[in-house]
């Protein structure tokens, strides 16, 4: 148990900002090589369990910076709430372990069937955890190929071939390492091959020379900061300096939440902030009331400081901009946890498409919904490009900034569309079509750039039919060898 748990947390450095994925392919062979000695699915479940709580500890270490903003008040929390992240999570891990032994009973030692079914079974909880109460697919063991040329094969097949390409690969390695050097280095001579020919897959057109111009500002506002009164206006004005900076984008971008005020009582501060932007459209984050109900938005205004367009965030961070069941639980007098009395943000419609006029058709995303594919494949139609507004602030300075910006980067590539990405704190950029970096400003720093905007690619086959076809598979992968391993053991003789 303490060894799986050591080998989690290893593998958990293929994580965005330490990019060792080699290491982590090497710590993912480890805990295979643990689970096919695991007699009972009782014990590959525990295996499972220490394995993930290593890993999850290590990649969502970032989840305690939120309640060190006001350690005086919140500082306590933070050990609970890794070790309950941890550990939660992890429990996905051990359903993924105990299911796999449960259908190869009889197999413990390796058979090819048993590498299959463990690929499989992890890939598709790891794919649950993406789906189950609202979903985190936070630090999916795949995400470390984001940094490589691997990415260019989730525009065939989104996150979750990565993520059996690592444990593919690890598999593979345990071959290796245990002297069955044919097999094991035929299957690594495979993803060799893959990763040789990843780049082929790079569809994304380069900026025309007349192509238009964005300004991603970043204000580098401190949490602590952001809605105390004694820095608001310090904020807001270099935010207003930012965008009058010389040089005429075709549209400026400010991040999440950057507006000093309600929507409802903005009407001068827009025209204030349209008089600096001198004319030109801009794309703000506000935070507006509906009666009792507030919610996180992001408008789009014209140069005379009028909104054309809104947007509400509709997938929410449970617990953090939400309770959970918080409505449901006012109707029985408990008022104190429910959105529509006020308390915490109220969701969105849904997905939703952003006419920018003459830069084309956007996807509107707000923090946590670039985590989530279906949130961007769920607007209607096809976009000219991803539109994510962000306050990283919350996520620190090691690594949940970057983890987030990985995970950018990956819904780009999974469509073939450019993103433009304001982020508070950072890390803003443009990201082209195939998911790489075209422009950024670092993070920790103030200032804005201008960037062209990336034309879009042609639809990959990712955003033509999604995960089912990557679903079907891992579900074959799973019940076919399953199904021959029972009827093997249904025809061995008996003592």
């Amino acid at each position: 148990m303490a060894l799986a748990c050591a080998l989690g947390a290893v593998a958990a450095l293929g994580q965005a900002p330490w990019s060792l994925w080699p290491l982590s392919i090497a710590a993912f062979a480890g805990l295979y090589g643990l689970y096919i000695r695991a007699a009972t699915w009782r014990r590959a479940a525990w295996l499972g369990l220490a394995g993930g709580a290593g890993y999850f500890a290590l990649a969502l270490s970032w989840i305690v910076e939120p309640f060190l903003i006001d350690i005086a008040r919140h500082g306590w929390m933070a050990p609970f709430a890794l070790l309950l992240s941890a550990v939660g999570f992890a429990l996905f891990w051990a359903l993924a372990q105990g299911v796999a032994r449960a259908l190869m009973p009889g197999s413990v030692g390796w058979t090819r069937g048993a590498a299959l079914v463990w690929i499989a079974s992890l890939t598709l909880c790891e794919a649950l955890r993406g789906w189950l109460l609202t979903g985190f697919p936070w630090a999916q063991p795949g995400h470390a190929l984001i940094d490589t040329a691997m990415l260019g094969w989730s525009a065939v097949g989104g996150a979750l071939p990565l993520t059996a390409l690592v444990l593919g690969a690890a598999v593979a390695l345990w071959h290796v390492a245990r002297g069955r050097r044919l097999m094991g280095a035929g299957a690594l001579a495979g993803f060799a091959a893959l990763y040789a020919v990843a780049p082929m897959l790079d569809r994304a057109p380069a900026p025309a020379a007349d192509a238009p111009i964005i300004r991603i500002v970043q204000p580098n506002v401190p949490q602590e900061q952001k809605w105390d009164p004694a820095y608001m206006g310090f904020h807001y004005e270099r935010q207003m300096d930012l965008t009058a900076a010389p040089g005429t984008p075709d549209l400026i971008v400010w991040p999440e939440t950057a507006l000093p005020v309600l929507l409802n009582r903005a009407e001068e501060t827009l025209r204030d902030i349209a008089a600096a932007a001198r004319g030109v459209p801009m794309v703000l984050g506000v935070q507006r009331a509906d009666g009792a109900r507030y919610y996180n938005s992001m408008i789009l205004m014209d140069g005379a400081g009028r909104q054309t367009a809104l947007y509400d965030k509709h997938h929410l961070v449970p617990f953090g901009e939400y309770m959970p069941l918080g409505d449901l639980a006012a109707r029985f007098g408990l008022r104190g946890l429910a959105q529509q009395y006020g308390n915490g943000y109220s969701a969105g419609p849904g997905p939703q498409m952003m006419d920018l006029g003459a830069l084309g058709r956007a996807v509107p995303l707000i923090c946590y919904e670039g985590v989530f594919a279906r949130d961007v494949a769920g607007a209607p139609g096809r976009a000219d490009m991803l539109l994510l507004l962000t306050n990283d602030a919350w996520f620190g300075e090691v690594s949940g900034p970057y983890q987030h910006l990985a995970q950018a980067r990956l819904r780009s590539a999974e469509q073939g569309l450019p993103m433009i990405r304001a982020a508070n704190t950072g890390v803003s950029a443009m990201i082209d079509a195939a998911g790489q970096i075209t422009a950024q400003i670092p993070l920790g720093e103030a200032g804005y750039i201008d960037a062209a905007l990336p034309p879009p690619a042609p639809p990959t086959p990712y955003a033509r039919t999604g995960d089912w076809p990557a679903l079907l598979l891992l579900a074959l992968m799973a019940i076919v060898p399953a199904a021959l391993q029972r009827r093997k053991n249904r025809t061995l003789p008996t003592a």
